[in-house]
């Protein structure tokens, strides 16, 4: 019985490890939307963005956390599969710095520029939390200096993949 126990549950745990550190939750999302999933195309004014897509509870809490960097043209959109809505946000696990793009019908309504990381020792109660000033649809992390590189302002169209 235990020749047959130990290799079963070694078998078991080797899954367990291999989900985690794979990235996979039990939904079949990745937990990390940059690293596999194919990416979607949108346009900011007129620079064209790859972007992961953050459409569950566990990949929005993720979001970039814990990335030490990003490509120049890509970004994570956050799709929270309602419009109108008024969700914050705050740099916990943070590695790079980023502006944080705020968009409702198609149009950036806000944008929070050069958000650096916090320092690790920083509580999560600590932690500054960024809203939007008007109700919103989607966010769009991309990296710091993103929006004035590329003159994206209050009003920019913003163009969303169908599906979306």
């Amino acid at each position: 019985m235990r020749s047959i126990l130990i290799p079963l549950l070694a078998t078991a745990l080797f899954i367990v490890v291999l989900g985690i550190f794979g990235g996979k939750l039990g939904n079949g999302h990745i937990l990390n939307p940059l690293a596999e999933e194919p990416k979607k195309d949108i346009t900011v004014g007129t620079t064209p963005l790859k972007v992961g897509i953050a459409d569950d509870e566990a990949e929005r809490k993720e979001g970039l956390s814990g990335k030490s960097s990003l490509p120049e043209a890509e970004g994570l959109l956050f799709d929270f599969g309602q419009k109108d809505i008024y969700p914050s946000f705050w740099m916990r696990g943070m590695l790079i710095p980023i502006d944080i793009i705020w968009i409702n019908d198609g149009k950036v309504v806000k944008i929070d520029k050069n958000l650096q990381p916090p320092a690790k020792e920083t509580s999560d109660s600590s932690l500054k939390l960024y809203y939007p000033d008007k109700p919103i649809d989607y966010v769009l992390e991309v990296n710091a200096g993103f929006a004035d590189k590329n003159g994206v302002e209050i009003g920019t169209e913003v163009g969303l993949p169908d599906g979306i």
